[in-house]
């Protein structure tokens, strides 16, 4: 790593002071972490729900005399003068404070382009954790950013983030990306013994344990991949634990962005969403001529790891799957530690966890010590996530999140809003459809009503016009 280079050689201040707005899972292990870090200071909190703010710097060892709740930007820039730890309910609070970067952690999307505004409009860079406003309005948001001096910036610690790094490492190094991508949190564990198979609920993106009875002359399909039967072994293995919960809307967002930031592209809609154990990624992930299922090289992909008790998972962890055009480089490739396919044509380089909020400090400390991203240079609209129905759904009904069963989610080309075109994911929250809607059918503007002063819907329009209607 050459962080530390970066931050000593061109940093244009001692520490780093940050905000964060959305004291949940992710933001308070910012602030935890960064009692720990002495280049980033976390002295300000933003939420609504104050006692979770204060249960965060709880966590983060502050004692409760060290922290204030402020009203108003006079009491808290008082508290912070004092060396207190602020909590405020509002976030126009914190625009006017001494911050140098904002977190964006609420994950409610028009709150987070509310706030990306309001930061820009008041010289503050933007470290942004909020996916769901990041997959619909990013680019336009970057684009302002830049504009005005400023970083707009993915973070490291989110999948996403992590993997558009991993992508840019191996373009330096001049390696194809056959395929990038993301490994679930949730993963399917076998136990032999038992002839089961174990989804954990986990609090976050699963909330209840489903187990799958296998019988005897199922447990074949968990053995090595057969050379030649990969496709024919996923599609078994899907079927037989189809009671299992598979990707949600939440993994396609991430990629979403990944496919925006670096140009790879799904190579079906909702992604193959294959069932591998890690050794068999490269098997899988690799084109056809290579014995895989991609049509295509420069794929992004989603993939449930399952492996046996004893076995360590990906951890959420991120993968490429690559190869390099000269023949002796890609023999050290697939000799020197990285997981091949059968042919010796394409290797595993995986990253097996991704740590949140504890790894984030890298990015937020790049956007205001350096000035520059951790994401891409590029970041274009060229993809958006998208619904269809996943039963049968009446007019009235109010669409709901990534967590929505009713829904199901895809990456498709991005298009500008027009009545048939799909409604971008997390431009449809909460709005009720004018219609009935069939299973299987895409949720398109024409199926929905607009909100009133919808600063996303606003925001989206200018990205349209900018990047989609030259």
């Amino acid at each position: 790593m050459i962080y530390q280079h970066l931050y000593s050689r061109f940093s244009k201040k001692g520490h780093v002071t940050a905000a964060i707005i959305g004291s949940g899972h992710f933001g308070t292990a910012v602030i935890t972490q960064s009692m720990h870090n002495p280049l980033l200071k976390v002295p300000v909190v933003c939420d609504q729900n104050v006692s979770r703010a204060r249960d965060a710097y709880g966590k983060a060892g502050i004692t409760d005399d060290m922290v204030v709740v402020c009203d108003s930007v006079s009491t808290a820039k008082a508290a912070l003068e004092q060396g207190k730890y602020v909590i405020v309910a509002d976030p126009m609070i914190v625009m006017e404070l001494p911050i140098d970067v904002i977190g964006e952690a609420t994950g409610i999307p028009e709150a987070g382009v509310r706030h990306a505004l309001a930061a820009i409009q008041h010289g503050k860079h933007i470290a942004m954790i909020n996916k769901e406003a990041d997959s619909a309005v990013g680019p336009i948001l970057q684009h302002l950013a830049e504009k005005s001096g400023l970083v707009y910036t993915p973070v490291d610690g989110d999948q996403h983030g992590l993997l558009i790094g991993m992508f840019y490492w191996a373009q330096t190094l001049g390696l194809n990306v056959i395929c990038g991508g993301k490994a679930r949190d949730a993963e399917f564990v076998l136990d032999r013994k038992k002839k089961t198979v174990t989804c954990e609920a986990d609090g976050i993106t699963i909330h209840e344990t489903k187990v799958v009875q296998l019988k005897d002359e199922d447990l074949d399909l968990f053995d090595e991949l057969p050379v030649g039967k990969e496709a024919e072994y996923m599609e078994r293995r899907k079927a037989l634990l189809a009671e299992l919960p598979m990707a949600g809307g939440f993994d396609l967002c991430e990629l979403t962005i990944m496919c925006n930031s670096t140009g790879l592209a799904p190579d079906v809609p909702a992604t193959h969403e294959a069932i591998v154990r890690i050794t068999e990624v490269p098997k899988v992930l690799c084109t056809k001529e290579d014995g895989g299922f991609l049509r295509k090289t420069g794929a992004i992909e989603v993939v449930t790891v399952f492996r046996d008790t004893f076995e360590s998972g990906l951890g959420g962890g991120e993968f490429m799957v690559v190869a390099s055009p000269n023949e002796y480089s890609q023999m050290i490739l697939t000799t020197k530690g990285c997981l091949s396919n059968s042919k010796g044509t394409a290797a595993l380089v995986h990253r097996p966890h991704h740590l949140c909020g504890v790894e984030t400090s890298t990015s937020i400390l790049c956007a205001g010590m350096v000035g520059i991203t951790t994401g891409s240079s590029e970041y274009l609209p060229r993809y958006d996530l998208v619904r269809t129905a996943a039963c049968d759904l009446k007019a009235g009904y109010k669409l709901g999140t990534d967590h929505d069963q009713n829904l199901k989610s895809a990456i498709v080309p991005a298009n500008a809003i027009s009545g048939k075109s799909p409604v971008p994911a997390h431009m449809a929250n909460g709005n009720e459809l004018l219609c009935d809607v069939s299973a299987g059918t895409m949720i398109t503007f024409d199926m929905i009503k607009r909100p009133e002063d919808s600063v996303l819907w606003d925001l989206r329009q200018q990205q349209d016009q900018l990047f989609l209607q030259k």
